[in-house]
Order: structure tokens, then C-alpha cells, then sequence
């Protein structure tokens, strides 16, 4: 194994202890997008991109102030090589960037600001896309041979911590549901001297009948419930 490939093997295991270190995502995906801007040939300048639920995109982790600038501008035009590697094709290529006609808005722009290339990998799993890795380069015109594959490995360990960050983001969601449908079961029993089950099927009701989600339903009488407490300490 060559020095080359030495390096390239100690990046790559270094971001992957970085995603099992009990860091913050975001301490995480910085990990990531510094060693990918070190390994990846031909890039200079490294981001990673988050798809939320409600098709926003918003940029995570960046190396430089070109990536936010660069990201941000893709999302408010609605165009260019990091949209499209969320939303139509999993590895998006861009070479000479100057006279790549696919993004009338975003390249002209981009070019000006000294873009040359650009590649746009998906970050996804078997259950939905989690992002982007968007990688910039304002030296070379063109992509690098094994400057794509190496990128998609990069890509795999942001996607194993965006998933797991869901995937906690998902828990925590459902420990505080649990919590807030518990307080509210209880305001409801000492309100009304009903039994739990009761309490539990009044609140099922009301979140039918008003067409509002169960959690906003519980959350409501407790800040209601709160407020009426706060009232009365400062009466």
C-alpha cells in the first residue's frame, strides 16, 4: 500500500471513529467534512447538507464560508448540483463549471464567486434520503480520477451519523410525547376524579374531535394548567 493510500485509509478510519466518539452531530460532521476536504482530490472546500421532513434544506457542517454561501443560494433558487443529488440523482458531477448550462441561475452566480467544479453526493439509507455531501472546487476545472468513489465513501459515514442522530432525535420525540400525554392524564383525573383509563380516552376524544394530534391535545392542558398555577402564586 502506498503513501497514497495510507493516508486515504487513516482518514476514512479516523472518520469513522469520530461518528462512535460521544461528540455532538455536529462536532461529528465536522469531523467528516475536514477529512473528506483533506482526502478528496481536486476539492477544496466541503459541506454537508440536511433534508428535513418538510422538504427545507439547510446546511449542517461546512469547512468554509464558500460552502454556506455556495449551499444557501442552491437552496433559494431551488437549483444546482446539491439539490438535485437530494432530489433526482443520487451523484451529481459538475466539471468547468463556468460553462455548465444545467442550472441557468446557480452557476453564472457560482462561477462568479469562483466555483470551477463541484459534486453533489447523496446521503441516504434503505428508508429515506437524509441529505448531502457537497464538495467545491475553485482550483480545478475538473473532477480527479477516484475523486467520485472516494467522495461516496465520505458520503457513508455522514449518512450512518445523520441516521443515528434521527434515529435518537426520533426516541427523545417519544419520551417527551409520553411524558406530556402522562401530565395531562393526570391534570385530567384530579380535574374531573376520573380513573387513568378514562382520563387517557377523554383526551383521545378531544384530539378527534378538534382534528389535532394527541400530543398537542396533552400539551395544551398542561400549559393551560401551568399558566392557571403561575396566576395563582402571583395572586
Amino acid at each position: 500500500m502506498n503513501a497514497g493510500s495510507l493516508e486515504i485509509a487513516q482518514a476514512l478510519t479516523d472518520a469513522a471513529r469520530a461518528i462512535h466518539q460521544p461528540r455532538s452531530l455536529e462536532a461529528t460532521l465536522d469531523a467528516i467534512v475536514e477529512a473528506a476536504r483533506d482526502t478528496v482530490p481536486g476539492f477544496d472546500h466541503v459541506g454537508i447538507s440536511v433534508a428535513h421532513s418538510n422538504g427545507e434544506i439547510e446546511t449542517l457542517a461546512g469547512t468554509d464560508q464558500l460552502v454556506w454561501e455556495l449551499d444557501t443560494l442552491q437552496y433559494q433558487l431551488g437549483q444546482g448540483p446539491c439539490v438535485d443529488a437530494i432530489r433526482e440523482f443520487p451523484i451529481v458531477p459538475v466539471e468547468k463549471a463556468a460553462e455548465d448550462p444545467r442550472w441557468p441561475d446557480y452557476m453564472p452566480a457560482a462561477a462568479r464567486a469562483g466555483l470551477r467544479a463541484q459534486l453533489g453526493v447523496r446521503l441516504f439509507n434503505e428508508d429515506e434520503t437524509l441529505g448531502g455531501l457537497n464538495l467545491y472546487s475553485v482550483h480545478a476545472d475538473t473532477i480527479a480520477a477516484g475523486a467520485v468513489e472516494l467522495a461516496a465513501l465520505f458520503a457513508s459515514h455522514a449518512t450512518i451519523a445523520l441516521g443515528r442522530a434521527r434515529k435518537e432525535e426520533h426516541l427523545n420525540d417519544a419520551l417527551v410525547t409520553r411524558k406530556v400525554i402522562g401530565q395531562a392524564i393526570g391534570i385530567v383525573c384530579e380535574r374531573y376524579k376520573i380513573t387513568e383509563d378514562q382520563a387517557f380516552h377523554f383526551l383521545v376524544r378531544a384530539s378527534s374531535t378538534s382534528n389535532i394530534k394527541l400530543r398537542g391535545i396533552a400539551q395544551e392542558i398542561v400549559d393551560s394548567t401551568n399558566q392557571e398555577y403561575e396566576r395563582g402564586a402571583d395572586d
